[in-house]
């Protein structure tokens, strides 16, 4: 993967270990990654935790070691982050450095009028998707979008053996409407599926893949459905389009835009819509063979990992003052960097 940094030499940033996939999709940028650890399990503080192949650049330091350390750039994942960690375990010096705000997920408070944590002028608000962009009241801080950049194993492919489809959230029984619990068990009843990760046995799912083969353990599923009624995409839809999987959804957030009806799955606001569309994935093969192709092509195109490595390499130099020159990027398919 060749990423063009126009800094003198490797930029370091200070983050937090708060989603940890795409912490290790972020680490694949060309950085020095510092992980502050706490031996407490606070939020944020886990470092190189899971079972992820944590490359070199990312290196744990314990948070009463941070203030003595040199850092480029401080890069905040949440909430606490920004109001309380930073004065924790930042000085003073550190607290003036170029600053970013990584923001997850949709505005949960309303979806339209909840102003964000941020309002600096200084600092850049960077986004997941377009919808969350568009949904936040940013305040006076300028904001960008840069989407999703995944990995899969070279050697998974899509074969779709099952005739059933594969649905992949943690705490559904918990986390209720917003995650579609009503609505993976009003299409369960007519569609079979089988679901998985944290606490999926409350309804009726296999538990918790472990990371390294959930790719492989997926690919074998007709399709993957995609219930949520309201959050950011999620990272297993780009992985599951990566590997060349159908997806199946609802046509909210944005998901609307990421998956072409026809073309790389079926995505709509009519749950019998869907289901008769999954109905008819599972009575032929050639059907999903032929969104499998489509799936995959999207996904190379959107959610490359050398796209999103340099999108954040132009970011960073941005924050330090950097001129953003026009690059062009290697695109990298399936099979890491």
């Amino acid at each position: 993967m060749n990423i063009r940094n126009n800094y003198k030499r490797p930029i370091k940033i200070l983050t937090w270990h708060i989603h940890g996939s795409y912490l290790y999709y972020l680490t694949q940028t060309p950085c020095v990654f510092y992980l502050p650890v706490k031996d407490n399990k606070e939020e944020g503080y886990g470092g190189r935790a899971g079972a992820f192949p944590w490359g070199e650049n990312v290196q744990d330091v314990p948070a009463t070691a941070v203030k003595d350390l040199d850092f480029d750039v401080i890069l905040f994942q949440s909430k606490k982050n920004y109001l309380e960690d930073q004065y924790e375990i930042l000085s003073e010096k550190q607290r003036s450095l170029p600053k970013l705000f990584l923001e997850h997920d949709p505005p949960r408070e309303t979806p339209t009028d909840t102003k964000h944590v941020v309002e600096d002028p200084s600092m850049r608000i960077v986004h997941v998707t377009h919808f969350n962009n568009l949904m936040w009241d940013n305040n006076s801080t300028p904001s960008k979008v840069i989407e999703h950049g995944v990995i899969v194993p070279g050697s998974v492919q899509y074969t779709g053996e099952l005739e059933k489809g594969i649905v992949v959230i943690n705490g559904l029984a918990k986390r209720g409407r917003r995650l579609g619990l009503d609505i993976f068990e009003k299409v369960r009843e007519e569609i079979p599926l089988d679901i998985i990760g944290m606490g999926s046995e409350e309804v009726g799912g296999l538990g918790e893949i472990p990371i390294t083969v959930l790719p492989s353990f997926i690919s074998k599923y007709r399709f993957f459905f995609n219930p949520i009624r309201y959050t950011s995409l999620g990272l297993a839809v780009c992985e599951a389009m990566t590997i060349g999987m159908p997806i199946v959804g609802l046509a909210t957030t944005e998901m609307s835009v990421s998956i072409q009806n026809g073309i790389s799955g079926y995505v709509h606001t009519n749950i019998d819509f869907l289901i008769d569309k999954m109905k008819g994935l599972l009575a032929d093969k050639e059907q999903a063979d032929n969104l499998s192709r489509g799936a995959k092509q999207r996904a190379e195109e959107k959610f490359n990992i050398a796209r999103f490595s340099q999108d954040w390499i132009n970011t960073f130099e941005e924050a330090l003052g950097q001129v953003k020159k026009p690059q062009n990027f290697e695109k990298v398919k399936t099979g890491g960097v």
